[in-house]
């Protein structure tokens, strides 16, 4: 059997739930999904951007005839609204089979002693306590069923800590701990929990960063190719459809001009 055909029959009928997936790599990861899989698949999109979500489904379903596409409007820095999320997944998606927890955001590049209370908050709200209490809430069904996969986005901020990147960094290094363990604990089971770690990528990672100054976010890509949002999409789904006994399970993906969080080479 072909690669790509595998690929396609391990993942036909699953049902993949994508945070953050508006724009960035949970958009990428949606099209490629659907693109893997002959649009064999059924795919739950949330984010805060709900028009954006209902222009992706439109998008999906035209290019992928069997797909089919649920959006629906999550906060995840917001706890009431994971708590009752499992509460608006339509019947008709189906059990989730995938989590990939991509839902994430950076604000700022003040060092310590300049940092905002409002600004620790919402990075670590949206990074690490979202992430932990919506993976609690689909765990235990996958461990009832013995199967699935959880896939959180990290960060080589989370494995190299820079400056001005303190509390960000922090909150990555926490979801490196969290899958970590995660894994360790479920060893005994079916279910596979991966890390997918990007490099620079090209997004609207920046922008957010640097509150809206388009600018200052075009100048962290002067002179380099970063990754797109689609390189990351395609390592996330050529993990997630390996055979049932292989762990993608850690995986740091950079440009060809970058080494490290602090090492890269700039044409200029």
């Amino acid at each position: 059997m072909s690669f790509g055909a595998a690929a396609a029959s391990r993942l036909a009928g699953k049902t993949i739930l994508i945070t953050g997936a508006s724009s960035g790599i949970g958009r990428a990861t949606a099209f490629e999904f659907a693109n893997a899989a002959g649009g064999d698949v059924k795919l739950i999109l949330t984010a805060r951007r709900e028009a954006s979500l209902l222009a992706i489904k439109e998008e999906l379903e035209k290019a992928y005839p069997k797909a089919s596409v649920f959006p629906i409007k999550l906060d995840v820095s917001k706890m009431a609204e994971i708590d009752s999320f499992m509460e608006k997944i339509p019947a008709a998606a189906g059990t989730v089979d995938v989590l990939i927890n991509n839902a994430g955001m950076v604000h700022g590049v003040e060092k310590v002693g300049e940092i905002t209370q409002s600004d620790i908050d919402i990075m670590f709200q949206t990074n690490v306590f979202g992430l932990i209490a919506l993976t609690q809430k689909f765990l235990p069904g996958f461990i009832t069923r013995n199967k699935g996969d959880i896939v959180n986005i990290g960060s080589i901020a989370g494995r190299e800590p820079y400056p001005g990147g303190a509390i960000y960094c922090a909150t990555k290094a926490v979801v490196k701990s969290f899958t970590e363990s995660m894994r360790k604990e479920l060893v005994a089971s079916r279910v596979r929990v991966i890390e997918v770690d990007p490099g620079q990528v090209e997004t609207e990672f920046s922008v957010v960063r640097f509150r809206g100054d388009k600018a200052k976010a075009d100048a962290v890509y002067a002179g380099v190719e970063p990754l797109i949002a689609e390189d990351i999409a395609e390592v996330i789904v050529f993990a997630v459809s390996r055979r049932e006994n292989t762990v993608v399970a850690d995986t740091l993906v950079f440009p060809s001009h970058q080494a490290s969080a602090m090492i890269m080479h700039r044409k200029l």
